[in-house]
C-alpha cells in the first residue's frame, strides 16, 4: 500500500527551533490541550498511514505459514465442535430449539474477533517500536490498526456461519443487516481494552503474557458455549446485571438474536450499561495513553 505525499510529508516532519513560526516548511508540534486532548484533524491527515498499518498486521499474521488464511476456518469450526461434544452432549446446555451449532458459531465469531483485536492491539505498539521511535505520528492509530486488522478472520468465519445456516435451514432474517452495529460495539469494546494494554505494555512487558490467559479465562465466563439465559434461570435478575456489564454478552446475544430470532434477544439495560462502562474505559485509557505516550520512544 503506498503512503501519499501528504503522509510522506508527515513522516518526516521535524520539530521547529525554539522560536520558529514554521514558515520555513517545518511542521510545529505542539502538545494539545484538554482532558483527552485528541486532535481528530491530525487523526484524519493520517488515515492511510491506519489502513497501511492494518494491512501490513494482516500479511505479518499469514506470511510463511502452512495452513495461512485456512486456519480462519479450521478454528472457529474446530472450537465449535469441541464446545457441541461438551455443552451440548455433556453438559445438556439448552440452545431454545435452535441448531447448537449454529448458536455457538454465531457467539464465536464476535469473540473471536474481540480476543484477537485485544491481543493483537495491546502488543501493538511495542511490535512497532522502530517506527514509534524514529518518526513522529498520531500514536493512537496503532492499537487502532491493529484492532481492525482482526476483520479479515472475522468475514471468513461468517461465509462459514452463513453455510451453516444454509445447511441448518436456519432462516435469514433482515436482522442480519444490524450485525454491524454489534460488531461496532466489539470494536469499541477491545479498543477501550487495548489502549490501555498497549501503553502499560510499553513499560511492563508481562502485559502480553497476562493478556491471552484472561481472554481463555473469559471465553468460558462469556456466553460462547451456552445461552445466557442459563445465568438469569440459576442466579437472578441482579446477578445477571451484573454478569451483563461484560460488554461482550450483550454483543454475543446481539449476533445470536440477529441470526436465531426473538429467543435470543439480548437484555438491553445490560447492554446499554455494558456500553455505558466501555466508554467510560475509553476515555479513561485516552488519557492514560496521552499522558504517557510522550515517554514511549524513550522506554520502548
Amino acid at each position: 500500500m503506498r503512503i501519499g505525499g501528504q503522509m510522506a510529508a508527515d513522516l518526516s516532519t521535524a520539530i521547529a527551533p525554539p522560536g520558529g513560526d514554521g514558515s520555513d516548511g517545518t511542521r510545529l508540534i505542539r502538545p494539545r490541550k484538554g482532558l483527552i486532548g485528541i486532535n481528530f484533524a491530525e487523526l484524519w491527515r493520517y488515515r492511510e498511514l491506519f489502513l497501511f498499518l492494518a494491512w501490513r498486521d494482516i500479511l505479518v499474521r499469514y506470511k510463511q505459514t502452512f495452513l495461512g488464511i485456512l486456519w480462519a476456518l479450521l478454528q472457529p469450526l474446530l472450537t465449535v465442535l469441541i464446545f457441541t461434544v461438551i455443552f451440548e452432549k455433556l453438559g445438556k446446555f439448552s440452545s431454545n430449539g435452535q441448531p447448537y451449532v449454529v448458536m455457538t458459531l454465531a457467539a464465536w465469531l464476535p469473540w473471536q474477533f474481540f480476543t484477537n483485536a485485544l491481543t493483537e492491539s495491546s502488543n501493538s505498539l511495542v511490535a512497532s517500536s522502530n517506527m514509534v521511535s524514529k518518526v513522529y505520528f498520531p500514536r493512537l492509530i496503532v492499537p487502532a490498526a491493529s484492532v481492525l486488522s482482526g476483520l479479515i478472520d472475522f468475514l471468513i468465519s461468517l461465509a462459514l456461519l452463513v453455510a451453516l445456516m444454509a445447511w441448518y435451514h436456519v432462516q435469514f432474517r433482515l436482522r442480519l443487516l444490524l450485525l454491524p452495529l454489534f460488531l461496532a460495539a466489539a470494536f469499541l469494546a477491545a479498543f477501550a481494552v487495548g489502549v490501555w494494554l498497549s501503553a502499560l505494555n510499553v513499560k511492563y512487558r508481562d502485559v502480553k503474557y497476562v493478556v491471552p490467559f484472561f481472554t481463555r479465562m473469559g471465553m468460558y465466563v462469556s456466553p460462547v458455549g451456552f445461552m445466557s439465559a442459563e445465568v438469569l434461570h440459576k442466579f437472578g435478575p441482579r446477578d445477571y446485571f451484573f454478569y451483563s456489564l461484560n460488554p461482550m454478552v450483550g454483543v454475543i446475544d446481539g449476533f445470536r438474536w440477529c441470526v436465531l430470532g426473538a429467543g435470543f434477544e439480548p437484555y438491553w439495560a445490560g447492554f446499554l450499561a455494558s456500553m455505558g462502562a466501555v466508554l467510560l474505559v475509553l476515555g479513561s485509557g485516552v488519557i492514560y495513553f496521552r499522558t504517557t505516550e510522550k515517554r514511549f520512544a524513550d522506554v520502548i
